[in-house]
């Protein structure tokens, strides 16, 4: 299967409407920013680790509340 063939069957199994758009802000932007970009310095390994962490990002169970990272990271934050 061919890069484009997986990206199409990916994006036709995602049915949330934020989490399209969100891909689509993302590849309009890495298309926008080919040449020179932060994206084409890391590996292929890291931008698929990125492009995980992304879709990742959209699931609530994911998501840490602010409060709860700052109490766990309170002695290196101290007072901020």
């Amino acid at each position: 299967m061919g890069t484009k063939e997986a990206i199409h069957q990916l994006i036709d199994k995602i049915n949330d409407e934020n989490v399209l758009k969100g891909y689509l802000a993302l590849i309009q932007r890495l298309s926008s920013h080919e040449e020179s970009t932060l994206w084409n310095e890391l590996s292929k390994e890291q931008q698929e680790e990125l492009l995980i962490a992304y879709e990742e990002s959209f699931d609530k169970e994911n998501i840490i509340p602010h409060n709860e990272v700052r109490n766990q990271h309170d002695k290196w934050l101290g007072n901020i």
